[in-house]
């Protein structure tokens, strides 16, 4: 039995979320959190509800990182689709 030689890792497992999706919700209803509640991260979601997005600002932050990162994540930690 013979192995490859330069065998690439395999990609990481993607979300079934999209960074998109949760970019627009983070911006348009942040105040209420549901970009974070999208994605599964619940705690956060319900900091930005109590918060009302930070009065805004958190939640446009946010929603800006969502669009522009690629390093955003679900709660089970695989990278969000583009």
């Amino acid at each position: 039995m013979s192995y490859p030689v330069n065998a690439a890792a395999p990609a990481p497992e993607l979300s079934d979320k999209s960074k998109v999706t949760a970019g627009l919700l983070q911006i348009f209803l942040g105040g209420f959190g549901v970009g974070r509640f999208y994605t599964g991260h619940i705690g956060m979601g319900i900091a930005q509800l109590v918060t009302c997005g930070g009065m805004g600002f958190w939640a446009l932050i946010d929603g800006i990182l969502f669009l522009t990162s690629d390093t955003r994540t679900d709660a089970q930690g695989r990278k969000l689709r583009g």
